[in-house]
């Protein structure tokens, strides 16, 4: 890589100028485009800003890995993660990382609840699907935690109604996917 740095201003019209510091890459095999990179901290070096724009596209790439996930399972717009819906700048930098926080809460306890088997892939009639998509581990991180919550068995009792378990199964499929 070829770096080259050095302070300017920055102008925009109607705005107050902002003193600053520009890194311009430019790789010599031409594999990678060129680019220009700016920093408002004038008196960092050029490596510190270079190691920072590295460092920021490993959480680019997190982001779109989870905007393709999400919109796999067509949850992407429900959860709010390619347009944000709240006004409020609290809200919109709370958002974000609380549903990137859900979505990988979801992936672990998916990965924890299908230690012993495969997550089960849900077919339609209309389409098929090769891999599991997020709401296929949702679904079954649903499952998991109903089971140990909500579908314990309780204790003898006069007025207990025994309910067939391959009911309360489809029952839980069923919830799963819809919740």
């Amino acid at each position: 890589m070829a770096l080259v740095s050095d302070t300017a201003v920055w102008y925009h019209s109607g705005e107050s100028p902002v003193a600053l510091r520009w890194v311009l890459i430019r790789d010599p095999q031409g594999e990678f485009a060129t680019q220009a990179l700016r920093c408002t901290d004038r008196t960092l070096a050029s490596v510190p800003i270079l190691t920072w724009f590295v460092q920021r596209w490993q959480l680019a790439v997190t982001f779109e890995a989870v905007r393709r996930q999400l919109t796999e399972a067509t949850l992407a717009r429900a959860m709010g993660v390619e347009t944000q819906r709240q006004w409020a700048d609290l809200a919109i930098r709370r958002a974000p990382p609380a549903r990137f926080g859900l979505f990988s809460l979801v992936n672990v306890l998916t990965h924890h609840a299908t230690a012993d088997a495969p997550l089960p892939v849900r077919q339609a009639a209309w389409y098929h699907k090769a891999l599991p998509t997020f709401a296929d581990a949702l679904a079954a991180v649903r499952r998991d935690r109903w089971r140990q919550l909500a579908f314990c068995t309780a204790d003898q009792e006069a007025d207990l109604v025994n309910v067939p378990r391959a009911l309360v199964e489809r029952l839980t499929e069923t919830l799963a996917y819809v919740a």
